[in-house]
């Protein structure tokens, strides 16, 4: 699913270190050719799907300075980035996560310390 100008996704923010994550359509058919009925997989322990928006990342704290209280205080707030980008494949745990309802469709908002890997297509 793509970010366009008129999609509702652009509208939301995600905070901290997490990720939004649309699952990826399970297959139906097993390796030996059952047929599984909706919901089997969404049982399972460890889920897969793509990365939407991620968050800043990790807020970094402010050194406090009181030694010199004639300087301007940058208030501006840092981050340590994610490893998770928009548009990688993510293997992540299910029981760290939330399920999330949002325009009809079904997301889910996963810590940066549930996923426990990473899909990416271009070259690393």
């Amino acid at each position: 699913m793509q970010l366009t100008p008129d999609n509702k996704l652009k509208k939301l923010i995600i905070v901290g270190d997490r990720v939004l994550i649309k699952l990826r359509k399970a297959d139906e058919k097993t390796s030996s050719g059952l047929y599984l009925p909706p919901g089997v997989q969404e049982k399972e322990k460890v889920q897969q799907g793509y990365i939407i928006k991620t968050g800043p990342g990790y807020p970094i704290p402010s050194p406090v300075e009181d030694d010199e209280p004639w300087k301007e205080r940058d208030e501006s707030i840092k981050y340590i980035p994610l490893q998770a980008k928009e548009g990688d494949l993510a293997i992540f745990l299910v029981n760290g996560s939330y399920e999330v309802m949002y325009e009809g469709e079904k997301y889910f908002i996963v810590p940066q310390h549930s996923i426990l890997m990473l899909e990416r297509e271009e070259e690393l």
